[in-house]
């Protein structure tokens, strides 16, 4: 997939923020820990100790001129992805008859026949993989419309304008994704 100007300036601020946010942490980390002061125990048992409510999620929401920029985006992917698609459909098809390419035996030596079958199988990997992005993209599109994208669906919190604009069709925000990787 091609990278546009607009993309790559995206993925560069995304990069120094993700750089920033290390720095950050590094940074708390290497600050000496003191020990806790030790308080002697108390005798009488103390009180249970309360629970908290879970904290609402905030109402806070992107604006429509944010959204429109993210759906501007998305529908820029979209074309782009369709490029895509185009071009590894026109790799598999046979351009003379309209059917999908098979290997020709008669003039292909075993060698060139495997290679050829490597190399089928690896563009309809790469549509495959295409046509899932496309679909991340549409059910992005579908959030947009009902109100709920750029919302973490895990702490509800809204997820950074930086991450959706280098990854548009995120669902978590960059703390809840990092959670889960590990």
């Amino acid at each position: 997939m091609a990278k546009t100007k607009k993309n790559t300036v995206i993925a560069d601020k995304t990069i120094n923020l993700m750089k920033e946010r290390a720095k950050k942490r590094k940074l708390a980390s290497a600050k000496p820990k003191v020990a806790p002061k030790l308080k002697p125990k108390p005798v009488a048992k103390p009180a249970p100790a309360k629970v908290e409510p879970p904290k609402p999620v905030s109402k806070a929401r992107y604006s429509k001129e944010d959204l429109a920029h993210f759906k501007s985006i998305i529908i820029e992917k979209k074309k782009e992805i369709a490029e895509e698609l185009e071009t590894l459909r026109d790799t598999m098809m046979d351009s003379q008859t309209g059917e999908y390419a098979t290997e020709n035996s008669t003039y292909s030596t075993h060698m060139e026949q495997g290679t050829d079958a490597m190399e089928r199988e690896k563009t309809f990997m790469f549509a495959s993989r295409e046509g899932k992005f496309l679909n991340h993209l549409e059910d992005a599109l579908i959030r947009i419309d009902k109100g709920e994208y750029g919302r973490c669906n895990v702490c509800g919190k809204l997820i950074e304008k930086e991450r959706l604009e280098a990854v548009p069709h995120a669902q978590q925000c960059l703390q809840c994704k990092l959670k889960t990787r590990k």
